[in-house]
């Protein structure tokens, strides 16, 4: 659907305005049908990223500012989504060795496995949703980049 269509407007002052807009309303799609997906599972989208952010560094733990220079949505309380993955098994917390005010923070294995779940539902999302070529997609992240 063009984006005049799904934001019922016509007319743009520019092309680069309109494709700002079509950005931000490609994002929000994204990110609904990402809520979708997860909710299933109980977590949000922010919450797997922490995961996705912890199983990267694995088996190397990692403190809570690490974490967060790595999040998508920088805005998010980090402390606040381990707490919640603490909760449900996901992560493990625990003081620092080094230093009694740091955290250490370390994906469960119980997390490890709901990823590897999610992986499997990514891939099925990812082939049924393939607008794009493999050189589109390219394309359309060097803009982005360039964008930024």
């Amino acid at each position: 659907m063009k984006s005049e269509e799904a934001l019922s407007q016509e007319n743009f002052s520019c092309e680069q305005e309109k494709a700002f807009v079509n950005i931000v309303y490609t994002a929000n799609t994204f990110y609904l049908q990402e809520v979708k997906r997860l909710k299933p599972h109980g977590i949000s989208p922010e919450q797997y990223n922490v995961l996705r952010i912890l199983r990267g560094s694995h088996p190397r733990k990692m403190n809570l500012l690490d974490i967060s220079r790595r999040m998508l949505d920088r805005n998010s309380n980090a402390t606040r989504l381990v707490e919640k993955l603490r909760m449900k098994g996901l992560v493990d917390r625990k003081p620092s060795d080094k230093d009694r005010r740091q955290v250490e923070i370390c994906i469960t294995n119980e997390g490890l496995n709901l990823l590897k779940l999610l992986d499997r539902d990514s891939l099925i999302w990812g082939n049924k949703n393939r607008e794009l070529a493999e050189t589109e997609a390219e394309i359309l992240n060097k803009l982005l980049e360039k964008m930024r």
